[in-house]
């Protein structure tokens, strides 16, 4: 009815009065739907009829705090503070203010203070549990969640930051100690169980990891977050036809998701059943266009096939869709290489570099396409880039030799074959690979050989 009345009120421009606890509950909904210009018109008036009313003011500061309005936030609660300086909300507003600003040991501080006047202090236990996970100090971040967890079995909240604390500190053992004595009194918490489940899996003992998530799917047989750590579980074990029916279930349980069909594409293929595993990996590029992981393994497939026709029409799709992807444009080059399209191939790297790809693997691989294209001049430029980031390495140099002694220009080749033997002598094999006239060559075998003699 008051809301209804207040956007009548809005509409026609009439004036209406409700009392201070009705404005509040208008503003609150408003905020609670995110309808952050009606809550500042329903504080507006509110104030104007009730210009002394704390709670109003108490949600302009929320308001401001949330506009990122820090300096009108504190000049508010200041005057709030001035009238009433016990009130539980004016202690939480400055806890807010002051963790904006980054000082959290000083809204620790006057989080404390607090708890010598509110009645419920579960919220402030909570609060100050958050300001000390924003200092990194885990200890006494979980001390405070513990506390809340005392008073309350159900604070899923609190037990997740609690187990957090300990991940962080990858104190796995004492987390599970905590869970179990958390089981022993709240042992149909499905939550908990799964959490259990998840810190044996981090300790690789998946046998209990197992055990813990089949607890929670009894408790709830619709927890689909159960289902997937179960079938994780069962594949680590190698059990990967029952891993497959808990992956199933949870897309009966739920809208299907591109995660899903990839696992149960790998256990088919672990399965060697190379067939079914493209299946599902189609239907997880279908579900989710942008996962690479799925395009990349369907793709790996047929190219372990030796299919490379239909690994280029799908890396091709998959290149329509994010051409931006250096992992793609490396699978494309390695599958036009297979297919002897060297142009394609050329491409696909250059691209990796514009990209930023700067490993020296795809110089090395651009440099060589280039030079059984016969493009030398092409290659020592690519490899002559590549020895800006790469100041010693004795690929590059060996290459950038073979290439200046095809061109006629002895004075580089030689400085670059001095450098190579004197970063890695035993790299000579790869002249013989790729130049392999060049070592007939008597200034060369001179070089070579007065080397390995010193």
């Amino acid at each position: 009815m008051s809301l209804s009345r207040f956007e009548s009120m809005l509409k026609t421009n009439d004036v209406y009065f409700f009392d201070a606890t009705e404005f509040e509950e208008i503003v609150q909904h408003y905020l609670n739907i995110g309808k952050h210009t009606l809550a500042k018109k329903a504080i507006h008036l509110g104030l104007d009829q009730h210009p002394h009313s704390i709670a109003l003011k108490l949600l302009k500061v929320e308001v401001f705090i949330f506009d990122d309005n820090f300096e009108d936030a504190v000049k508010l609660i200041n005057q709030i503070e001035a009238v009433e300086p016990h009130n539980d909300e004016v202690f939480f507003q400055k806890a807010v203010i002051l963790s904006k600003y980054k000082k959290h040991q000083e809204a620790i501080d006057v989080l404390k203070q607090s708890l010598d006047y509110v009645e419920d202090p579960i919220d402030v236990w909570a609060m100050i549990g958050m300001e000390y996970l924003y200092l990194d100090d885990f200890d006494n971040a979980r001390l405070n969640f513990v506390k809340c967890i005392e008073v309350d079995f159900e604070d899923y909240s609190s037990l997740y930051n609690i187990v957090y604390c300990y991940e962080m500190q990858e104190d796995f053992e004492q987390s599970i100690t905590f869970l179990r004595k958390y089981i022993d009194k709240n042992p149909y918490s499905e939550v908990a169980w799964h959490q259990l489940g998840k810190q044996y899996f981090e300790l690789e003992d998946y046998e209990n990891a197992l055990k813990a998530f089949d607890y929670a799917v009894i408790i709830d047989e619709t927890f689909i977050g159960g289902y997937l750590e179960k079938a994780k579980s069962l594949e680590q074990l190698g059990h990967f036809e029952k891993a497959i029916e808990n992956y199933l279930i949870t897309l009966e349980l739920d809208d299907p998701t591109a995660f899903a069909y990839v696992r149960i594409g790998e256990c088919y293929e672990n399965l060697e059943a190379p067939g079914t595993a493209i299946e599902f990996y189609k239907k997880a590029v279908y579900e989710d266009p942008l996962l690479d992981k799925a395009w990349l393994l369907l793709i790996n497939l047929y190219c372990e096939a030796d299919n490379y026709n239909k690994a280029l029409y799908y890396i091709n799709k998959a290149l329509q869709i994010d051409d931006s992807n250096i992992i793609y444009w490396r699978k494309y080059a390695e599958i036009n290489s297979k297919l002897n399209f060297f142009d394609e191939t050329v491409k696909a790297f250059q691209t990796c570099i514009e990209l930023g790809d700067v490993d020296i693997e795809v110089y090395l691989a651009l440099a060589d396409v280039l030079i059984y294209l016969g493009e030398f001049k092409n290659s020592i430029k690519v490899l002559i880039k590549a020895k800006n980031t790469y100041k010693e390495f004795a690929e590059l140099e060996y290459r950038l030799f073979g290439l200046f002694m095809i061109q006629g220009e002895e004075q580089y080749a030689f400085i670059h074959l001095k450098n190579a033997l004197c970063i890695d002598c035993e790299g000579l094999s790869l002249i013989e690979d790729l130049f392999p006239s060049v070592t007939e060559n008597e200034k060369v075998q001179r070089i070579i050989s007065q080397f390995l003699c010193n």
